[in-house]
C-alpha cells in the first residue's frame, strides 16, 4: 500500500502594505539599517509578512524577499490623496555647479537612485523645497535635487582661465584639517585630510576650488584655505596651549565664598588679569612651577597661584549647598552588546592610535616612506585582520612607515601614520565612554547624567562677564540663551555649553555667518552639520529654518534640541550621545546627536563651571544600568 506523505504545515503569514509619507521604503538583505538594499518599495505595495522581530519584518514583495522596518507597514492599504484642483505654485531656477553635472534623484535623499544628470545653466521648474531638497521638473523628467545648486539667475557661461604654471601653496586652516575631495564640491567624497602647513601643488583654480596634487595623488580643496607662504612663520603667534586631552589633570579652585581667583596672562602677580574664577571652578592643569599653575577654564588660558588649587571638589559645585537626586534606569542590553552596536556605525574619536596596513597594501619608496598600492585598503588598530578598522586610505597616498611586525595572519604589517584627525574608535575606548560606572562618582564627569529639562535660573550679567566674554559671536548673548531655555524647556546652562563647543567658542564659520542664496545664516549648535559637509549642510539647514540672525539661531536651535531630544526622553548628555533606549528597542544604534565618543565628556567641565556660579540649585541625575 502507498503511504500518504504527511502534509507540510503552511507558514502563517499576514498581508500588509507599505505606508511611507514620501519617497520609497528600502528592503534590505537582513534586519539591519546597514544591510545591503535588495530593492525599493513604493507606497501602497502589498507585502507578505513571514515574521516580525526587533522592529524588522521578514517579507516578500515583487517576487523578492528581504527585511523592512515595521514602522512603515500598515494593515490597511494607504489612501492616495486625490490631486488638488488648485494649480501648484512653481518657481523657475537654474542649475549652477562649479564643474561636472547635478544629479536629479528619485527622492530627496543622497542615497536615492539617479534619474538623470543636469548640466550647468539648465532651466528647472521647482514645485517645492524642504530639508535641503527641491522637487523639480527639467528636460521632461521629474525628481529631486540639492537646493544648494539652484539659483534664481542663470549662471554666466564665461569660461574661467586656468593657470598654466603649477604653483606651490600651503594648507592654512585656523583649526582642524583641510578636506581633499574627489570633486570640486562640498558634497563630494573626502580622499584625505591635510594638516596645517602641508605643501601642495596647485594645478588649476576655478570657482573657489583648487585642483591640487599632494601625496602622489590629485584632488580638490577650497582655495580660501591655501596660502602662498607657509603658516607658523616668525610673524605668527604660536598656539597658546596644546589641545585639551580628555585625561588631562583636573583641579578645583578653593577660595572663600564671594571671592575670586585671578587668572593672569603670565606667572606674576603684576600681570594682567585674563579671567576671574569662582570657588570650586574646575580647571585643566597643564603644568605647575614655582608656585604657579598654567591652566585653562571657561575657554581661557593663563596662570593662577597653585596654593588656591585642590585635587578634589566639594560634593556639589558653587558657593552654597546643592541637592543631587540620583535615579537609575535599567536597559535590556549588556555593555558589550552596546559596544558592538556602536562599532557597527563607526563611532569616532580624535584620539591617536598606532595604525597598521598589510605588507601588500603598500609600495615602499624608501625605508621610511611608502605609497598605498591600489584602492580599498584600510588600516587597523593592530597587526592582523582581527583588529578593528581605524580608517581607510586612498590609492597612491603617501604614508610614513614607523615599524614592521609579523601579524596574527602570517603576513607582515607596517605601522604607518595616516595623518587623520577623526578615526574609528577602538572597542576599548568606546566601552570606557559607554560605561556609566567610569563617571558616576566623578564630581565633573557625572554631569553628563544631569537631566536637561530643568532651568538653572542663571544671572545673565554674571554669565556674560565670566563665561561669554571674548567668545566671538556669542558674547553678550546670555539673556538669549535664557529666553531659549525658558521657551522650550531646555536647561540654559546646557545650551550655552553646547554652543561654545560646537562653535569653537563663537568663532566657527557656521556661528559667524555663512552666505546661502544671498542671505547670511547662522547655526549655533551644529544642527544638520553632517560629517564631511559640516559647513554647507549646516548652513543649508539654517537657511531652511530661517535663522538669519544669531538670536534666531540660538532660540530656533533650542526648539530643535527640545523637540528632537529633550522632550522625547533623551534628556541627558549621555542619552543624547548614546541613546540606550533606542538601542534596546531596535537592536541597533539610532538617533544619536554626535559620532564623537567623547562628546558628552567634552561638555561637562563647562556645565560644571556654569553651575559653580549659582548660589543654590537642585540637580536630578538619570544614570543608565546595563545587564
Amino acid at each position: 500500500p502507498v503511504t500518504a506523505k504527511p502534509a507540510s504545515t503552511p507558514v502563517k503569514t499576514t498581508t500588509k502594505y507599505v505606508n511611507v509619507s514620501s519617497g520609497t521604503l528600502n528592503m534590505r538583505k537582513s534586519g539591519s539599517a546597514s544591510a545591503k538594499i535588495v530593492t525599493e518599495l513604493t507606497k501602497g505595495t502589498k507585502v507578505t509578512v513571514y515574521s516580525e522581530s526587533k522592529g524588522w519584518a521578514k517579507i516578500k514583495a515583487n517576487n523578492k524577499e528581504g527585511y523592512v522596518n515595521t514602522t512603515y507597514l500598515s494593515t490597511k492599504k494607504p489612501v492616495t490623496a486625490k490631486p488638488a484642483s488648485t494649480p501648484v505654485k512653481t518657481t523657475t531656477k537654474y542649475v549652477n555647479v562649479s564643474s561636472g553635472t547635478l544629479n536629479m534623484r528619485k527622492s530627496g535623499s543622497a542615497s536615492a537612485a539617479i534619474v538623470t544628470e543636469l548640466t550647468k545653466g539648465t532651466k528647472v521648474t521647482v514645485y517645492s523645497e524642504s530639508n535641503g531638497w527641491a522637487k523639480i521638473k527639467a528636460n521632461n523628467k521629474e525628481g529631486y535635487v540639492n537646493t544648494t545648486y539652484l539659483f534664481t539667475t542663470k549662471p554666466s557661461s564665461t569660461p574661467v582661465v586656468e593657470p598654466t604654471v603649477k604653483e606651490i601653496k600651503y594648507v592654512n586652516v585656523s583649526s582642524g584639517t583641510l578636506n581633499v575631495r574627489n570633486k570640486p564640491t562640498e558634497t563630494a567624497s573626502i580622499i584625505v585630510k591635510l594638516a596645517k602647513g602641508v605643501e601642495v601643488t596647485v594645478l588649476s583654480e576655478s570657482n573657489g576650488w583648487s585642483n591640487i596634487e599632494v601625496y602622489g595623488g590629485e584632488g580638490y580643496v577650497s582655495s580660501q584655505y591655501l596660502s602662498t607662504t607657509k603658516p607658523n612663520s616668525k610673524d605668527e603667534k604660536p598656539e597658546p596651549t596644546p589641545p585639551i586631552e580628555e585625561n588631562t589633570l583636573i583641579k578645583f579652585v578653593k577660595v572663600n565664598d564671594g571671592s575670586n581667583l585671578n587668572m593672569r596672562s603670565v606667572a606674576s602677580t603684576s600681570a594682567s588679569i585674563v579671567a576671574m574664577l569662582a570657588n570650586n571652578t574646575a580647571v585643566t592643569v597643564y603644568s605647575e612651577s614655582d608656585g604657579w599653575a598654567k591652566v585653562s577654564a571657561n575657554g581661557k588660558t593663563g596662570y593662577v597661584s597653585s596654593q588656591y588649587l585642590v585635587n578634589t571638589a566639594a560634593e556639589t559645585p558653587g558657593n552654597a549647598p546643592g541637592t543631587v537626586i540620583k535615579n537609575y534606569t535599567e536597559y535590556g542590553l549588556t555593555i558589550d552588546k552596546m559596544v558592538d552596536l556602536q562599532m557597527a556605525v563607526n563611532a569616532q574619536t580624535d584620539k591617536s592610535y598606532q595604525t597598521y596596513i598589510r605588507e601588500d597594501g603598500i609600495i615602499l619608496t624608501s625605508s621610511t616612506k611608502g605609497t598605498v598600492n591600489g584602492s580599498g585598503w584600510r588600516v587597523r588598530g593592530g597587526a592582523g585582520p582581527d583588529n578593528w578598522v581605524v580608517g581607510s586610505v586612498s590609492n597612491n597616498q603617501s604614508l610614513t612607515i614607523k615599524s614592521k611586525v609579523k601579524g596574527s595572519d602570517g603576513y607582515y604589517w607596517y605601522e604607518v601614520d595616516i595623518n587623520k584627525t577623526w578615526v574609528n574608535a577602538s572597542p576599548e575606548d568606546v566601552k570606557y565612554h559607554l560605561n556609566p560606572d567610569n563617571f558616576e562618582n566623578d564630581p565633573v564627569n557625572s554631569f553628563q547624567f544631569v537631566k536637561l529639562s530643568q532651568s538653572a535660573n542663571l544671572n545673565a550679567a554674571e554669565v556674560n562677564s565670566r563665561i561669554l566674554s571674548g567668545k566671538g559671536i556669542l558674547e553678550g548673548q546670555a539673556a538669549t540663551f535664557m529666553t531659549a531655555g525658558d521657551k522650550y524647556g531646555v536647561n540654559d546652562i546646557y545650551l550655552i555649553s553646547h554652543a561654545l563647543l560646537e562653535t569653537g567658542k563663537g568663532t566657527s564659520p557656521l556661528a559667524t555667518g555663512v552666505m546661502v542664496n544671498g542671505k547670511t545664516v547662522y547655526n549655533m549648535y551644529g544642527i544638520g552639520a553632517y560629517d564631511g559637509t559640516a559647513v554647507s549642510s549646516g548652513a543649508q539647514y539654517a537657511y531652511n529654518a530661517g535663522w538669519f540672525t544669531p538670536e534666531a539661531a540660538i532660540i530656533g536651535g533650542a526648539e530643535f534640541i527640545a523637540k528632537g531630544y529633550i522632550s522625547t526622553g533623551q534628556d541627558t548628555l549621555y542619552k543624547m550621545r548614546w541613546n540606550p533606549a533606542g538601542a534596546s528597542t531596535y537592536g541597533y544604534a539610532t538617533h544619536q546627536y554626535a559620532t564623537d565618543i567623547g562628546w558628552a565628556v567634552k561638555q561637562v567641565k563647562q556645565i560644571y563651571n556654569l553651575y559653580s556660579l549659582l548660589d543654590s540649585y537642585n540637580l536630578k541625575m538619570d544614570i543608565p544600568k546595563y545587564k
